[in-house]
């Protein structure tokens, strides 16, 4: 896996690097090959706290944690535990609906080989004052169960997807009450 690690306010170390390096490192046991994989690592340092920010794009997936600690170890531990949950979240739930196609562990090594992911942001861009950014993305034709685990594994409050059986763009969302919502176009 190669490492992309940035510091903000902070310089990046060699122990901090390796710090980070071991740590992320531990998830590549999840994969068989990990060559064309690449973490992207933000640190940033505040006044009270510290934050880090790890994404590793893979084909139809994202892997996303960020936490913030007092210390900046403590939240790089914290960080490898959150992606470590992801991973087995979406090993188990996704790769269940899979089984017949080839075994979890393979359609999870498939997607680290692939390249980037086909439904994260491809241009960043500012418009205007009140718009602070635009995302365009290609929808990919799933399920809305697929679709919420999608949001879950990116960490945000909604997700923008193209429904597999109707081939309209839909909406899911989570909900103040914990549950889930479904917009369907028409």
């Amino acid at each position: 896996m190669k490492y992309n690690v940035r510091g903000e306010n902070i310089e990046v170390t060699p122990a901090i690097r390796d710090y980070v390096e071991n740590k992320i490192g531990k998830i590549e046991r999840y994969f068989d090959s990990t060559e064309n994989a690449e973490s992207k690592v933000n640190l940033k340092v505040y006044n009270n706290y510290q934050k880090i920010e790890v994404t590793i794009p893979m084909t139809g997936l994202v892997l996303r944690a960020e936490e913030s600690h007092e210390d900046l170890y403590a939240a790089i531990d914290l960080v490898v535990d959150k992606l470590e949950r992801q991973i087995r979240k979406h090993k188990t739930k996704v790769n269940r609906k899979l089984r017949d196609t080839g075994s979890p562990k393979y359609l999870f090594n498939e997607v680290i080989e692939n390249g980037a992911p086909t439904n994260v942001a491809v241009e960043d861009e500012e418009v205007e004052a009140d718009l602070v950014r635009t995302k365009r993305y290609n929808l990919k034709p799933m399920d809305s169960e697929e679709a919420i685990l999608q949001m879950n594994l990116l960490g945000h409050n909604f997700f923008v997807f193209l429904n597999a059986a109707t081939n309209e763009t839909n909406v899911v969302y989570k909900r103040n009450d914990g549950k889930y919502g479904l917009i369907e176009s028409y």
